[in-house]
């Protein structure tokens, strides 16, 4: 069985579900040239609560967490199946911090993105929490916590983005703000250098950190998928753009590789 690696995803807007371009693109080919996973965790922005929570139901329900967009975006159907024995495992994993909960689904954090990586929507799907009350750093050990589910084919998933701020953004602009920019810049070099604590820390970036979002929601997955990541790992960056001007599509693919040949471990 592949050791699977991690995905961090700047999912964008709900738009890109319906929206072939340069960046869905990308995902579609992520989904083919990665190995296929007996299952995904996700870790969405878009579940955002007080505790951590993970999904256990048999099947679960499409969410469509967004308001004010074209009727087709909410036709869109993800049906893949859920898998109560992986909740089971990532209870198991983070012990007492996590419930499980029946009651969430799939949300656009999600399936607009899976929706491209993998159409076929039969690999089970689990969604994990976005802890309001965790720190960065706690965001950080999950994702130790929950890496040794890579052995067992379980693709580690998280869905945000690394500069997140509705408040700032400019509808006619195709790219980002200098602070956007800085920001996101700043996140990468640390990320490529394993510098975890950096990611961590974010404030270190300078001023741009404090604009970068008012809320962690969407930064957060990044931490689980740092964490779930080992120095092993080759670090990939994809999608990297801002758009919006507060927006950043930046993605990070982490893959096991093999010392001696450099090819991906089979």
């Amino acid at each position: 069985m592949s050791r699977m690696p991690v995905v961090f995803v700047g999912h964008g807007s709900p738009m890109n579900a319906i929206e072939s371009n340069p960046f869905t693109e990308e995902w579609q080919r992520i989904g083919v040239e990665i190995p296929k996973p007996e299952a995904i965790l996700s870790v969405s922005a878009h579940w955002y609560t007080r505790g951590t929570r993970v999904s256990d139901a048999e099947q679960p329900r499409m969410i469509y967490d967004m308001y004010g967009f074209p009727a087709e975006l909410y036709r869109v159907r993800y049906d893949a199946p859920g898998s109560p024995a992986l909740a089971a495992q990532v209870r198991k994993a983070l012990g007492d911090r996590v419930q499980a909960d029946a009651t969430w689904g799939l949300d656009h954090g999600t399936w607009s993105v899976l929706n491209w990586m993998f159409p076929a929507a039969d690999i089970p799907v689990v969604q994990l929490s976005v802890d309001a009350n965790a720190s960065m750093r706690d965001y950080f050990e999950m994702g130790k916590y929950l890496a040794p589910l890579r052995e067992q084919g379980i693709l580690i998933f998280g869905s945000g983005n690394v500069v997140h701020h509705l408040g700032r953004v400019a509808w006619d602009m195709r790219g980002g703000f200098p602070w956007a920019d800085e920001f996101d810049a700043y996140i990468r070099a640390n990320v490529l250098a394993r510098h975890a604590e950096n990611v961590i820390d974010y404030h270190r970036a300078g001023a741009s950190a404090s604009l970068a979002f008012p809320t962690p929601d969407h930064f957060a997955p990044l931490l689980y998928a740092l964490g779930a990541s080992d120095e092993g790992d080759n670090v990939r960056v994809f999608n990297d753009a801002r758009v919006l001007g507060s927006l950043s599509m930046t993605g990070y693919l982490f893959e096991t590789q093999t010392v001696a040949t450099g090819e991906q471990e089979e």
